[in-house]
């Protein structure tokens, strides 16, 4: 015991220590904003590549035994801090709150910004484009689901850049105050539940399941109704007070959902990004393989597409295409520009840093 309260006394001392540097860092960061606040030609706020680069020095500096992901969700909630001696964020996402989009939002910012939940996903990009918030952030593609066909129509006709991309590992949760035999109502979206089939029908067989808009609808639900459950995330039950029944109730494991952060300023290159695309094609024979055959001719990998038809024109199709690089590399450059020759129209929707962790 009397080693125990040694030990407890240095950590007590280092932990002095370190609140010591991190407020001589935030001094610092204070003077960074007064800086840009003066310089109407200064990067703004939220530089994506400058994070990357945080982030990988910090990790160059690890010795251990601390692992890398430790360190930078902890330098993440200190630049998230930082961000608030500058000037607050206003963060847009598909609310209300709770939902998968604002896990995200909260994984990828901190707690030191300000959240604004909006009723759909259009409502995400209108706030950019109003200039209400900063960024917003929108569920672009599940791993199990594929596209999100809301934020892939929203990109058409949207003046937001694509700045950034978020991985997050998706695991549902039964939420309940009431144990699990008195439940007779389980709400959650029509998605979770085609999500979690299996486990449903094995543990709760007649029971009945209703849709709702979200799930953080459906914890809200949970809470104001009795003998009833939502399936959701483990931030709904925190935030609504619901007890979490059961685990990951989800049939498959690796359920991924890609999320991409927009703003309204292009990012410079880091040297490990993606590109985004959306493109429209002449109706005739091979007109898609010509375009394709611009980005292999200059060596350009595609790392996904996905299609949705125009609303303005018939049998007419959008394409939307992300890529490796940035369009200020040499290579991707003449790809879009050999592409654009056997298009109708083109536009980037932004270079961004590629996400290398699912948080």
């Amino acid at each position: 015991m009397a080693n125990l309260e040694e030990f407890r006394r240095q950590i007590d001392q280092i932990d002095q220590k370190l609140v010591d540097l991190l407020n001589e860092r935030a001094k610092v960061v204070v003077e960074v904003g007064k800086l840009k606040a003066s310089d109407r030609n200064a990067p703004p706020i939220y530089a994506p590549d400058r994070e990357r680069q945080v982030f990988d020095k910090v990790k160059a500096c690890n010795q251990g035994p601390l692992p890398d992901r430790c360190l930078v969700a902890i330098y993440r909630e200190l630049m998230s801090g930082s961000f608030f001696l500058e000037r607050p964020l206003r963060i847009a996402f598909l609310g209300p709150k709770g939902s998968f989009s604002h896990t995200a939002a909260m994984l990828k910012f901190g707690q030191s910004v300000e959240y604004e939940p909006q009723s759909d996903i259009r409502g995400v990009f209108d706030e950019i484009g109003r200039e209400h918030c900063d960024l917003g952030i929108v569920p672009v593609e599940n791993s199990i689901a594929g596209g999100v066909i809301e934020t892939l129509d929203a990109f058409i006709d949207s003046p937001a850049v694509v700045c950034g991309e978020v991985l997050l590992a998706i695991h549902h949760n039964l939420l309940a105050n009431c144990a699990l035999s008195e439940i007779k109502t389980i709400y959650s979206k029509p998605e979770v539940f085609a999500q979690c089939r299996q486990w449903l029908s094995s543990t709760f067989p007649n029971i009945d399941t209703i849709s709702t808009a979200s799930t953080a609808q459906a914890a809200q639900k949970a809470v104001a109704e009795p003998n009833t459950a939502a399936i959701g995330s483990l931030l709904a039950a925190e935030l609504y007070g619901l007890r979490v029944a059961c685990e990951n109730v989800e049939d498959i494991a690796n359920n991924t959902t890609r999320f991409l952060v927009i703003g309204r300023q292009q990012v410079r290159a880091t040297g490990d990004d993606k590109t985004a695309l959306v493109f429209s094609t002449a109706h005739k024979a091979g007109a898609l393989v010509d375009v394709l055959q611009a980005f292999r001719s200059n060596n350009v990998n595609l790392t996904n597409i996905e299609s949705r038809p125009s609303k303005k024109r018939e049998r007419e199709y959008y394409f939307f295409v992300n890529c490796q690089g940035h369009s200020d590399d040499a290579n991707v450059s003449q790809a879009v520009e050999d592409a654009r020759h056997h298009c109708l129209q083109l536009s980037i929707l932004g270079s961004f840093p590629r996400a290398v962790e699912i948080l």
